[in-house]
């Protein structure tokens, strides 16, 4: 009997991971390249037929390790807020500019005073902040004369989904990273897009994940890719949720990267109120890649502060066992880590008596408790968390998964990796009507 698989392309800030999955959902061969940013006089930039190149780079590497058989589709998940413009050719006609890139900060003050920050944080379910695409994008109108010939806006998945000869269309978690949607009703907001210098109808319709945008063709040179279903999986932390198995009603995914992000699943509807209230608290609300269900969204920089603890201990990840074994063995610690979102971290209160392993159990309780408030806040409003899924590469610390387990219950821990490229796959297996697929078994 042949084979069937299926290829999930995770597009992100670092690097494209493209990884070839079985029906059964065991990976099979896998391939990376790195996102080509440059570095400007203004800031963070890449070209965006240049990234179009690196994600096929990833694809021909997966391919040239794939078993025989047929793939019978591709999704395609990545970082949101970048955007490609396209002229009536279908070129782009302006770089693609970072999602953290500060160009903007003078549009983001104008937004200010034009828009009050709790309407459109009620509105867009997003907090007024740098980051999102309605700045980038009036930066781009006010300083490249080029963007007047665009007649296409994409986001980063769905343009690389177009370069392998897909259709257009714009995907609803991804557009709910714009700061142009209205959440409650999935629609443009008339409001942000006249303010940015956009219009609607630079836009593609809007459609969920999963939804089949044709086949790739014979000119992406891909052979083994040719005729394969196409479909954009959406955001990749929603495509990693879905890939670990946390994309059910009141499932909660704790990705436990140099960023941890927390991601809810929940049911559409909560009040414009309630919404702007988490966007306050730095969490945002937008649509999912899963069909017909929202996703609330907070992250920290816990990840950054250990690794930085690490080395201030003179230790890497090689050390993690033996640190992670005396600092669980140990009361908790009367020392002090103090790691802020942005700027230093401190260590505070040490004594005679404190060495490595207290002030490695004093960051892990930091964190923890950082990430706490952001899901206390989420249930809060969401109600309890039906399961809480922990991955990422932090996640192989066993006294970081201890702690948590002290602070939040039971926790289950998918022996996966790659979970963005997992979800892109098995979205994509439902695009192309895959019926003997069971989902992908994610946790074992």
């Amino acid at each position: 009997m042949s084979s069937t698989f299926f290829v999930g392309l995770d597009v992100g800030t670092t690097t494209s991971k493209a990884v070839v999955f079985t029906e059964a959902g065991d990976a099979v061969a896998t391939g990376r390249a790195d996102t080509p940013w440059t570095f400007t006089a203004t800031g963070t930039e890449l070209d965006a037929q240049a990234l179009l190149d690196s994600a096929i780079a990833a694809l021909s590497e997966a391919l040239e390790q794939c078993p025989a058989g047929e793939i019978a589709g591709i999704g395609v998940a990545s970082l949101a807020e970048s955007g490609v413009l396209l002229d009536r050719h279908g070129q782009p006609v302006a770089p693609v500019i970072a999602w953290h890139d500060t160009r903007d900060h003078a549009e983001l003050a104008d937004l200010q005073r034009q828009l009050p920050g709790q309407e459109f944080s009620a509105v867009t379910g997003l907090p007024l902040r740098q980051q999102w695409s309605l700045t980038k994008h009036r930066w781009l109108v006010d300083h490249v004369p080029a963007v007047r010939s665009a007649v296409r806006r994409l986001n980063v998945a769905e343009w690389i989904v177009r370069g392998l000869g897909g259709e257009e269309a714009t995907e609803q978690s991804l557009a709910s990273r714009t700061g142009w949607l209205r959440l409650a009703d999935r629609s443009w907001w008339t409001d942000t897009l006249e303010w940015s210098g956009a219009r609607a109808d630079l836009m593609p319709p809007i459609v969920s994940a999963g939804t089949p945008l044709g086949r790739v063709g014979a000119d992406a040179g891909l052979a083994r890719l040719t005729g394969a279903v196409l479909t954009v999986a959406g955001h990749d932390h929603q495509a990693a949720a879905i890939g670990a198995g946390a994309d059910g009603p009141g499932d909660e995914l704790d990705s436990c990267g140099t960023a941890e992000a927390l991601v809810r699943t929940v049911t559409p509807g909560l009040s414009p109120l309630v919404v702007a209230d988490l966007a306050h608290a730095g969490i945002t609300t937008g649509w999912h890649a899963v069909t017909d269900h929202w996703c609330l969204l907070g992250a920290t920089q816990g990840g950054l502060a250990l690794q930085r603890i690490l080395a201030l201990l003179g230790k890497d990840r090689n050390d993690l066992p033996q640190l992670d074994a005396t600092a669980t063995s140990i009361p908790k610690p009367s020392v002090q880590v103090v790691a802020p979102p942005f700027g230093r971290v401190d260590i505070l209160g040490a004594g005679d008596g404190d060495g490595p392993p207290q002030i490695w159990r004093a960051a892990l309780e930091t964190v923890t408790d950082q990430v706490a408030e952001i899901h206390d806040a989420m249930s809060a409003v969401a109600g309890p968390h039906r399961a809480l899924v922990v991955t990422g590469g932090w996640s192989r610390s066993e006294a970081l998964i201890e702690v948590k387990r002290r602070r939040f219950g039971d926790l289950v821990r998918p022996d996966i990796t790659e979970a963005g490229a997992r979800g892109a796959a098995l979205v994509a297996s439902m695009a192309a009507g895959a019926t003997a697929t069971p989902g992908f078994p994610a946790c074992v």
